[in-house]
């Protein structure tokens, strides 16, 4: 193994996105001090107590693990006691404060998945499909006490070429893409050979957070932004709609869908379900039809639409909302 005993470095970064670059330090002999993460939380229907996956990751190598509830003037103390040279952040999931940043000498570099200053905040990679950008990629900026606002390391300018993208895909292109960019960017940064770039802020442009309800479907949208959304909001918060029976809201989520130009029968509006002798099932939007290919209703399987017609034949005819 390489060894980079230079600088003593503090990692910061919680979900899967923030791995390989983590796994990048451990494999390039970086001396990791230690690993801040967010607390372990209950997961799924029974609610078991899961580590994040940078905690499995760095309990696996022996690298001390540090979860706070908050980043106080305790924690401050703590991590001047460990005496970091440099911070590397990646999707952590908290603000860290000024008066912790500026502990190392080297400063805090982090990873963000967007060529900044486009689309700063916290969900990058969805709001870039959403957009329908033809072009991303990764930024590594040296944090300051702004979300996302801090001078321009490094960047690495990804084009997509894959118009059907989904978030997983690109995440795990883009999380990889970081990855490497940093193991590139770190030597020159520690040798004092790069000069950061302030970011141009009057091309900054805000992401939103996402919450549960931000995957309800608007039919009264056009069909590309739609799908677009399908593909942007997968696995979570999911894609969904409402379906009025006599038993009462029945929501169903739409996993695959594709854009067709086809129009529904005469009178019927957005939102309405229908079928023709190619698609099995379609439903109509403000501009075009959407072509289902993978559905479910909330709590089952997902499904082909033949298959899930089978057992809920009366949605054929049917408005949903």
């Amino acid at each position: 193994m390489k060894k980079n005993a230079t600088a003593s470095i503090l990692f910061f970064g919680t979900p899967e996105f923030a791995l390989p670059a983590l796994a990048g330090l451990i494999d390039a002999g970086y001396r990791l001090i230690g690993v801040v993460t967010q607390p372990d939380e209950p997961k799924r229907r029974k609610r078991v107590l899961t580590p994040p996956p940078v905690k499995v990751l760095a309990q696996q190598h022996g690298i001390p693990v540090f979860q706070p509830e908050k980043l106080d003037g305790d924690f401050k103390l703590h991590v001047a006691n460990l005496k970091p040279d440099l911070f590397v952040v990646a999707a952590y999931g908290k603000i860290i404060p000024k008066k912790i940043l500026d502990l190392p000498r080297y400063g805090a570099l982090n990873i963000h998945p967007s060529l900044l200053p486009r689309w700063r905040g916290p969900s990058p990679i969805q709001t870039t499909i959403l957009h329908g950008n033809r072009d991303t990629g990764v930024t590594i900026m040296q944090m300051d006490e702004r979300m996302d606002h801090g001078p321009i390391i490094a960047n690495y300018k990804l084009q997509i070429t894959n118009y059907k993208i989904t978030y997983p895909e690109l995440h795990d292109r883009l999380s990889k893409l970081g990855a490497e960019l940093l193991m590139g960017t770190l030597p020159r940064w520690i040798a004092d050979e790069i000069t950061p770039v302030p970011q141009d802020e009057s091309q900054a442009i805000y992401c939103k957070l996402l919450a549960k309800n931000s995957g309800r479907i608007d039919w009264g949208k056009p069909a590309e932004e739609i799908e677009r959304m399908i593909r942007a909001f997968q696995p979570w918060p999911g894609t969904w709609t409402i379906w009025k029976t006599d038993a009462g809201d029945r929501r169903i989520r739409i996993e695959e869908a594709d854009v067709v130009d086809v129009a529904p029968p005469a009178g019927g509006g957005a939102g309405m379900v229908w079928q023709n002798a190619t698609y099995p099932l379609l439903i109509a939007t403000a501009r075009g039809s959407l072509a289902i290919k993978k559905l479910r209703m909330e709590g089952k399987s997902a499904t082909d639409p033949a298959s899930f017609l089978r057992g809920h034949p009366s949605l054929i005819g049917a408005t949903i909302i």
